[in-house]
């Protein structure tokens, strides 16, 4: 009797003890044994997308739905560099993944051979993704591989999750072996990070003598699983917050202490908030440049700045200015802040009156969205469609429009979500995570907004859809072609023309109506609003697959946005977060502003 077995077996006995339900990838030489055995297995289903970029965007959203671990499978060559865009968003977006790449056989990856190329489409995959995952390895011993997977997906996970990276050459695959030769990982004994002695007693204080405190929350909060605390966290300090765009739907957008989303392409009532503030706390958000702007000495200056995170490189990426860095797990954290801040930290009244008249006197939609003549203005359409979601809508973006407008205006109720790549913001991103959220949500209904730039991305991802009749919902903004580039060189070239951004200067896209005819997609389009709601509800009733082409000005702008604005002299000037462009009246600025108007912007007016 044969006791030996075969390691691509052992991987998909593996992948169940994990929990892996499903793996999204493209077969080929180099990892063929895996597909085999994974399939015959039985318990995790593999979807086949058409592009590789595609397998790991669409673990990502897996992810985030639901919070369990989707892999991404690999074959050696062209594969495995397809896969590093979707990757290193992953990375940039702390959302962890198991990626598993095949590779040549290993007789061609000895020390002593320092090829560039090793047998057929052979390389160092490993090694070229090194520093954009949290674990890079590959596996050269077929004893250790499922020690090595299972020490993969345990550091994924860990502190600041990322996406984890096994390399198996084909031959270790199709190794067989006496079962008990296998070696195991073991997981340390977990340790949440709490925060460090006598921080969260000092953070209560600031928070109990500040006038003007603000709550800065972002989706570390999430990851680190202590959203369903966050109702808490509020009830008890009663003092207004902020989201990061990675976190707007881990509180409901119509919480009365949700002010919004502060940043250059931020609401004005938050950055009204967060520039008026006298102390910030902020909590499981990297503080990005779209976040703090493009100088820290205007960033909320009459304000004392915390920060907890889980990675000391982002703590101390702030410099003095910020005063206390707090290395601890956010949902610890977020545990510890309740329990510490039971008795209340004072009455906000009076800054928590100012908030709220922020967020009245300055609208997510105002007159600055007027419609465009012959258009439908994006930002009035996304304030339309909050109207007619779900009570579970899911919602994914890709890049430009997408992001920009639906990130502004879009509100979120308990139970509905919002996930789009900001960290690497990269187009394409939106079909792929759509795939795999609805795979996350038992093949559910996803609501993807897309742009008819970012569509030609990942455009062969359509038939994935109709393969799987996938239930999503897919918005295309038509503005002809990249229409956030179209600012940029309008803004650096003085509207000199454009280059490569739309039809006239070299970029076209196709009639996606007839495009959907070809995928056999049903398909709608809004020109206007006569038909709007009756589209929209059209749309929200089909059970399959379904496009609708929202038609915008080809130059529509966003904003509100913090732009480079010219003084009479003729002098640029990037004004400080508060001011946004098209800019407000200098007596609604000076009301506004309890910290005084900067000489920037009284300089604009």
């Amino acid at each position: 009797m044969n006791s030996q077995v075969k390691v691509s077996d052992q991987v998909a006995l593996l992948l169940e003890e994990m929990g892996i339900r499903h793996a999204f990838g493209i077969i080929g030489a180099g990892n063929v044994h895996l597909f085999e055995s994974i399939t015959r297995h039985g318990y995790t289903e593999i979807v086949c997308v058409h592009h590789e970029q595609a397998a790991t965007m669409a673990m990502q959203t897996y992810y985030r739905m639901h919070g369990r671990l989707a892999a991404a499978l690999l074959t050696t060559g062209g594969g495995a560099t397809n896969g590093v865009t979707g990757i290193v968003s992953a990375w940039a977006d702390s959302i962890p993944g198991l990626v598993i790449a095949g590779n040549e056989q290993s007789k061609y990856m000895t020390a002593g051979n320092h090829l560039r190329m090793w047998g057929v489409q052979g390389y160092d995959s490993s090694g070229m993704v090194e520093k954009v995952t949290k674990y890079s390895v590959r596996v050269l011993d077929p004893e250790a591989t499922l020690l090595e997977l299972g020490k993969a997906a345990h550091i994924a996970l860990e502190g600041r999750p990322g996406p984890a990276y096994v390399e198996i050459p084909m031959n270790i695959q199709s190794t067989r072996l006496e079962a008990d030769r296998l070696q195991r990982f073991v997981a340390p004994a977990e340790d949440a990070r709490g925060a460090p002695a006598g921080a969260v007693a000092r953070v209560v204080e600031s928070l109990r003598s500040a006038q003007r405190p603000v709550l800065w929350l972002g989706n570390g909060i999430r990851l680190a699983g202590a959203v369903d605390a966050l109702p808490a966290l509020l009830d008890v300090l009663d003092v207004p917050a902020l989201v990061s765009w990675a976190g707007i739907d881990m509180l409901d957008s119509s919480h009365p202490r949700v002010i919004g989303r502060a940043g250059v392409y931020g609401q004005r009532a938050a950055n009204f908030t967060l520039q008026n503030s006298d102390y910030v706390l902020a909590i499981g958000t990297r503080l990005a440049i779209p976040q703090v702007g493009y100088d820290l000495g205007e960033l909320a200056r009459g304000a004392q700045i915390d920060v907890v995170d889980i990675d000391t490189e982002e703590l101390g990426k702030l410099g003095s200015r910020v005063r206390e860095r707090i290395h601890a797990d956010a949902g610890a954290f977020v545990h510890e802040l309740i329990a510490a801040a039971a008795r209340g930290v004072g009455a906000k009244t009076e800054w928590i009156g100012r908030c709220e008249g922020y967020r009245r006197d300055f609208p997510w939609v105002a007159e600055e969205h007027a419609d465009p003549a012959g258009f439908i203005n994006s930002y009035r359409f996304m304030e339309r469609l909050n109207g007619f979601f779900k009570p579970g809508q899911v919602v994914v973006t890709d890049m430009g429009t997408a992001l920009l407008c639906g990130h502004q205006v879009l509100k979120f109720a308990p139970g509905q979500r919002l996930m789009t790549s900001t960290g690497l913001g990269e187009m394409g991103y939106g079909l792929p995570a759509a795939i795999g959220a609805s795979f996350a949500s038992d093949r559910g209904e996803v609501m993807c907004l897309n742009c008819d730039g970012g569509m030609m991305m990942n455009l062969q991802e359509l038939q994935t859809i109709v393969h799987h009749r996938l239930p999503i919902k897919l918005f295309i903004f038509n503005n002809d072609g990249y229409l956030m580039i179209k600012h940029t060189q309008n803004a650096l070239f003085n509207k000199a023309g454009y280059v490569g951004t739309n039809r006239t200067s070299g970029v076209s896209c196709p009639d996606f109506s007839k495009l959907a005819a070809a995928f056999d997609i049903p398909a709608f389009r809004i020109r206007g609003w006569a038909e709007c709601d009756g589209v929209l509800e059209q749309v929200q009733a089909m059970d399959g697959p379904v496009i609708c082409e929202v038609f915008m000005h080809p130059e529509q702008l966003f904003t509100p946005k913090l732009g480079v604005v010219a003084r009479p002299s003729g002098e640029l000037v990037s004004p400080p977060l508060e001011d946004l462009a098209p800019l407000v009246p200098l007596d609604a600025l000076t009301d506004a502003m309890l910290v005084g108007v900067h000489p920037k912007s009284a300089s604009l007016r």
